[in-house]
């Protein structure tokens, strides 16, 4: 399961205090700018997986935080992290391999 939250830049500080917490601090935690996956309508793009536990508790933490985003724009910002994460692991392959 994942989550994905939008967040303000003015909020950031409060995100990443947020990021600490002992639960959602032990899943696979994304932080990108909007602009870096191509997405312009938004802030900082934070994207949280792990087990549906620890995303429930994410979206609780961040309710005063960030937006977590939706439908079709959930999917589509899931699917330029995914992208970003194997054009890196492709870029290394490329080095070591």
């Amino acid at each position: 399961m994942y989550v994905i939250f939008s967040i303000p830049k003015e909020k950031k500080s409060k995100a990443d205090e947020l990021l600490k917490d002992d639960l959602v601090s032990r899943q696979s935690i994304i932080i990108r700018e909007c602009t870096a996956l191509g997405m312009k309508d938004l802030d900082l793009l934070v994207l949280i997986e792990g087990s549906e536990a620890a995303v429930k508790h994410a979206r609780e933490l961040f309710k005063e935080t960030g937006k977590p985003l939706e439908g079709p724009q959930a999917a589509d910002a899931y699917d330029r992290f995914r992208k970003e994460s194997d054009d890196v692991a492709s870029g290394v392959g490329l080095l070591f391999g």
